[in-house]
C-alpha cells in the first residue's frame, strides 16, 4: 500500500497481482519524496510489491466506487488489472501517458516531469492529429470531415436514473424543444455547422472585391460604418437594412487593390435608435482597445497581411484521461505589479505549469471586458481577446506553445450574463431594452449588475454559439469552462436558494428551458465539430442530467465543477480542526451523481479574492508573514497549517471527482489575497466604497515564494507537484474502483482505495498511531509511494521510506485483508 506522511496522512497502493517483477527503492525526483509515501505491493506468489502511503492519507487500489458506512453510494463491480512490468529503482510513466498500464510499483517510486515523455508523446500526436486549421475552408458554408450526429432519442437518461420518471413529461418537454431548435436549424440555416458559423456572415467580412459589414440590429432607424478610414463620416459609408433587421455595407477595395479599411485602423457603427444617436463598438468585433486617457474603448479592425499572421505549429493534443486542470488568470501572472502580457505568460508560467504536472491550463478573462476588475467575467466584447495582455497573434502563440508542451488550453467563458456596460459592451446596442437580452427585470442580473441574454432568440443563439465555434476554430482552444451555468439554467439564477436534491427544484417552473436547451445544443455543437474539446459547466445546484450525452437525454456536459467542496472546506476551516467531523469531509467529497464526472477542487479564485481567504491564510494567518523561512523557528500554527493544507489537496483530489483544478499560486500556499486595481465606487444610494488606489500589489501572483528553496513555501509547491506526477502515473482519478474502508471519529482517520493506491489520513492534531491497521484488497507486500511527512514537503521525517509493510488475512474494515502502519500526527 502506500504510506503517505503528510501531517498524519498515508496513501497505499496495490499494483496488480499479475505483476511478477516489480521493486524499487524510491530515490527518484525529489519532488515526489517529500511529504507523501507510496508503497508497492508484492504478489505472494512472486516478487511484486504493492502500494502503502502514509502520511495523514492512505490509498488502496480497486474498481468500484463504495463507502462502506455509506449505502447510498454507486458500486461498480469490475475490477482495474494491468500487466506492465515496472523497471526496477522507479517508476516509469508509459510512453502514452496511459499509467494505468503499470499497476505494480518498484518498492521506491520516482514521479517524473511530463517532459520525459513529451518527445514521443509529440511524435504520436504530430502522426495522428491534423490542426484544425486544415479542416476548414474559412468563407465557405461547407466544412471539410465536420459534421454533428442528429438528435437521439433522449430517453436513456431514465435507464441511468429511473426516478427521473417521475418527471418525465418536464425532460420530455425539454428535449422536444431542444429536437425542435436542432430541426428548424436544419430547415433554414443549412445544419448547425453552417449556423454557428455566424461570423462568416455578420461582422467584417473580407473578399477578393472589398470588406462587407453586416450588423443585426432592428431597433435601429438608421445606420453608418464610421471609422479612421472614412475620417468618421457618417455620410460617407450609411447602411441598408433588410427584412430580418440586418444592416449591411460593403466597401469596395481601393483603387491600387488595398483593402478600403486598414487593418488596425478604428471603427464604430453609429446608429439613430429609439434612445437617441449612439455610436456603439461593432457586435462582432475581433479586437477592441482602449486607447491611454480615454475611457470608452474602440472597436480595431484586425486583418493583418497574410505574411504578419500567426501560423500554428503544432497540434493539439488528446484529450487526457485523468484532467489535472491549473487556472490561471494572464494578466495578473507576473510577479511584479503590471499586467502581464501573453508573450510572458507564453515564456515564463507555461513551463511552469508544466514542470507543477499539470496537463491542462484554463484561463481567465480572455473575452474583452473594459472594468479589469470584474475578472473578466462582465464581457463587453465577446469575439475579442482581452487588449490588455497583447494582440490576437499573441494570444495565439501563447496557445501553441502550450500545445507543444502537451497542454490542453480550456477557456473561461461568459454566456450566463453580458457587462451593463452601454459605451462598449451589447447592452442597448441599438437602443432596445430587449436586443440580445430579456426586457424588464427579468434582463437583468440584480445581484450580478449585468445583462441576461434571451436564449429563446434566434439571432442569440446564432451569436452566442458562433462564439463558442469561434474560440475552438481560430484560436485552437481545446474547450470551455462555462461560468455561471446555475443562474442560466433556474430564472432565481440559483440566489438565496439552497438546493436539497429535491428533484422538483431542478424540474419546474423556476427551470429556463431555452437557456438548458442553447446549453445542450452548444454542448451538441463543441462535442459534433471538436470530439476531443472538454466541455466543464459551473453548476452548483447539482441538476441531474447535466453531465449526460444530449443524445441520451443530458444536458452534455463533460464535467461538473464540484464547488461545494471549496464551500466545505471553508465552512471547516471556521472551526478548530478538533471538531471537523470525518463523515462529513468524506460525504462531501464523494456525494456526486453515477456517471456523471466532476471537476474536484479544495479552492479556486473564488476563494482568493479579497474579502475572502485562502486555505493557507485560514490556516496559519499572519503567522504566514514571519515565520516561512527554514532558518528561522516555527511555530505550531504554521506547522499544523502545512500538514493540513497538504491533506486537504490530497484528499480532495483522491476522493473528490474525475479531475481537478487549483487556482495559480495556491499549489504553495499564496500568502495574499487577489484585489484589482481600483479607485473609489459610489453606490446608488449614495454610500462609498474605498477603492485602492488603483494599485497592483494585490493583482499578482508571487511565485518566487514558491521557487526559493529557503522557504517553507517551496515544500509546500513541491508536495503539489508530487501530487499531480503521482496521478500522472497511476491515474487514479479516473478509476472505477473507489472504496472507503474508514473515517473513524475518534482516531480522526480516513482509509480509501483509489484505483491501484490505499490513501491513509490521520486528521488527528496529536495522536500519533503505531501498528495501525488498515483494510487493503489485494494481498502482498506494501510500500509507500508519497509521504506527506518527507522533508522535501516541509514534513519531519517520522517514516521510513523505505520499509515493507505485508498484508495479512482476516477481514477488517470489510477489506479481505489488511496490513500494520504508522500514522503520524497532523502535526
Amino acid at each position: 500500500m502506500v504510506y503517505c506522511a503528510i501531517s498524519g496522512v498515508r496513501f497505499p497502493c496495490l499494483p496488480s497481482v499479475y505483476n511478477t517483477k516489480s521493486q524499487s527503492s524510491f530515490n527518484g525526483d525529489p519532488l515526489c519524496r517529500k511529504g507523501l509515501s507510496f508503497f508497492s505491493k508484492k504478489d505472494p506468489f512472486s516478487c511484486n510489491s504493492p502500494f502503502y502511503f502514509s502520511a495523514k492519507v492512505k490509498m488502496l487500489a480497486g474498481k468500484s466506487s463504495y463507502d462502506s458506512d455509506s449505502p447510498n453510494l454507486a458500486v461498480t463491480t469490475s475490477t482495474a488489472t494491468t500487466t506492465t512490468t515496472p523497471t526496477p529503482e522507479k517508476v516509469l510513466v508509459p510512453p502514452d501517458g496511459n499509467a494505468s498500464e503499470d499497476p505494480l510499483v518498484p518498492h521506491d517510486v520516482e514521479c517524473l516531469t511530463m517532459e520525459d515523455n513529451q518527445i514521443v508523446e509529440d511524435k504520436e500526436k504530430q502522426e495522428t492529429s491534423t490542426p484544425l486549421s486544415e479542416s476548414i475552408i474559412i468563407g465557405k458554408t461547407e466544412a471539410k470531415s465536420r459534421s454533428i450526429p442528429p438528435p437521439g432519442s433522449g430517453q436513456r437518461i431514465y435507464e441511468i436514473d429511473p426516478s427521473l420518471t417521475g418527471f418525465r413529461q418536464h425532460l420530455d418537454y425539454r428535449y422536444s424543444q431542444y429536437k425542435r431548435i436542432r430541426e428548424e436549424i436544419d430547415k433554414y440555416e443549412g445544419g448547425l455547422e453552417v449556423f454557428s458559423r455566424g461570423y462568416e456572415k455578420l461582422g467584417f467580412i473580407r473578399s477578393e472585391t472589398g470588406i462587407t459589414y453586416r450588423e443585426w440590429a432592428p431597433g435601429a432607424k438608421w445606420a453608418a460604418l464610421i471609422g479612421d478610414f472614412n475620417n468618421w463620416n457618417p455620410n460617407a459609408d450609411v447602411m441598408t437594412q433588410n427584412e430580418f433587421g440586418v444592416w449591411e455595407v460593403f466597401l469596395p477595395n481601393n483603387a491600387d487593390g488595398s483593402p478600403p479599411i486598414p487593418h488596425g485602423s478604428r471603427v464604430k457603427i453609429r446608429m439613430d435608435t429609439p434612445s437617441g444617436i449612439k455610436d456603439s463598438i461593432p457586435a462582432w468585433i475581433k479586437f477592441s482597445v482602449q486607447a491611454p486617457g480615454e475611457i470608452p474603448y474602440n472597436g480595431i479592425y484586425y486583418d493583418p497581411p497574410e505574411e504578419e499572421k500567426y501560423i500554428f505549429k503544432h497540434p493539439q493534443p488528446k484529450r487526457p484521461e485523468s484532467l489535472r486542470i491549473y487556472e490561471a488568470h494572464v494578466g495578473m501572472s507576473s510577479t511584479e505589479p503590471l499586467i502581464n502580457t501573453y508573450a510572458n505568460f507564453r515564456d515564463d508560467v507555461l513551463p511552469r505549469i508544466k514542470k507543477l504536472g499539470y496537463n491542462a491550463v484554463q484561463i481567465m478573462a480572455i473575452q474583452e471586458h473594459s472594468y479589469y476588475a470584474s475578472f473578466g467575467y462582465h464581457v463587453t466584447n465577446y469575439f475579442a481577446p482581452c487588449s490588455r495582455c497583447g494582440t490576437p497573434d499573441d494570444l495565439k502563440s501563447l496557445i501553441d506553445r502550450a500545445h507543444e508542451l502537451g497542454l490542453l488550453v480550456l477557456m473561461d467563458i461568459v454566456h450566463s450574463h453580458a457587462s451593463n456596460n452601454t459605451l462598449d459592451g451589447l447592452n442597448m446596442f441599438d437602443g432596445t431594452d430587449n436586443h440580445y437580452f430579456h426586457s424588464g427585470s427579468r434582463g437583468h442580473h440584480w445581484m450580478w449588475d449585468s445583462r441576461l441574454f434571451n436564449y429563446g432568440s434566434w439571432e442569440v443563439l446564432r451569436f452566442l454559439l458562433s462564439n463558442a465555434r469561434w474560440w475552438l476554430d481560430e484560436y485552437k482552444f481545446d474547450g470551455f469552462r462555462f461560468d455561471g451555468v446555475t443562474s442560466m439554467m433556474y430564472t432565481h439564477h440559483g440566489l438565496q436558494m439552497t438546493f436539497t436534491g429535491n428533484y422538483n427544484e431542478y424540474f419546474g417552473y423556476a427551470t429556463d428551458i431555452d437557456a438548458v436547451v442553447y446549453l445542450m445544443v452548444v454542448n451538441d455543437m463543441i462535442h459534433g465539430l471538436f470530439p476531443d474539446a472538454v466541455s466543464i459547466g459551473e453548476d452548483v445546484s447539482g441538476m441531474p442530467t447535466f453531465c449526460i450525452p444530449v443524445q441520451d437525454g443530458g444536458v452534455g456536459f463533460d464535467y461538473r465543477l464540484h464547488m461545494a467542496i471549496a464551500d466545505k472546506w471553508i465552512e471547516l476551516l471556521q472551526k478548530k480542526d478538533e471538531d471537523w467531523r470525518m463523515g462529513d469531509i468524506v460525504h462531501t467529497l464523494t456525494n456526486r451523481r453515477w456517471l456523471e464526472k466532476c471537476v474536484s477542487y479544495a479552492e479556486s479564485h473564488d476563494q482568493a479574492l479579497v474579502g475572502d481567504k485562502t486555505i493557507a491564510f485560514w490556516l496559519m494567518d499572519k503567522d504566514m508573514y514571519d515565520f516561512m523561512a527554514l532558518d528561522r523557528p516555527s511555530t505550531p500554527l504554521v506547522d499544523r497549517g502545512i500538514a493540513l493544507h497538504k491533506m486537504i489537496r490530497l484528499i480532495t483530489m483522491g476522493l473528490g471527482g474525475e479531475g481537478y483544478l487549483n487556482f495559480m499560486g495556491n499549489e504553495f500556499g499564496h500568502p495574499e489575497w487577489i484585489d484589482f486595481p481600483r479607485g473609489d465606487q459610489r453606490l446608488p444610494t449614495g454610500k462609498i466604497i474605498p477603492g485602492n488606489n488603483n494599485s497592483f500589489d494585490k493583482c499578482r501572483r508571487r511565485f518566487d515564494l514558491g521557487d526559493a528553496e529557503y522557504l517553507r513555501y517551496h515544500g509546500m509547491q513541491e508536495f503539489d507537484r508530487a501530487m499531480q506526477h503521482l496521478e500522472e502515473i497511476y491515474g487514479f482519478m479516473t478509476s472505477e474502483h473507489q472504496y472507503i474502508s474508514r473515517k473513524n471519529e475518534g482516531d480522526r482517520v480516513i482509509v480509501f482505495e483509489r484505483g491501484n493506491l490505499v490513501f491513509v489520513f490521520n486528521f488527528h492534531w496529536t495522536n500519533s498511531y503505531s501498528d495501525y491497521r488498515v483494510g487493503c484488497l489485494k494481498p502482498g507486500k506494501y510500500k509507500i509511494v508519497l509521504d506527506s511527512d518527507d522533508p522535501l514537503f516541509g514534513g519531519f521525517k517520522r517514516l521510513d521510506k523505505d520499509a515493507e509493510y505485508f498484508s495479512s488475512e482476516g477481514w477488517y474494515d470489510d477489506r479481505p485483508r489488511s496490513f500494520l502502519v504508522y500514522a503520524p500526527s497532523g502535526g
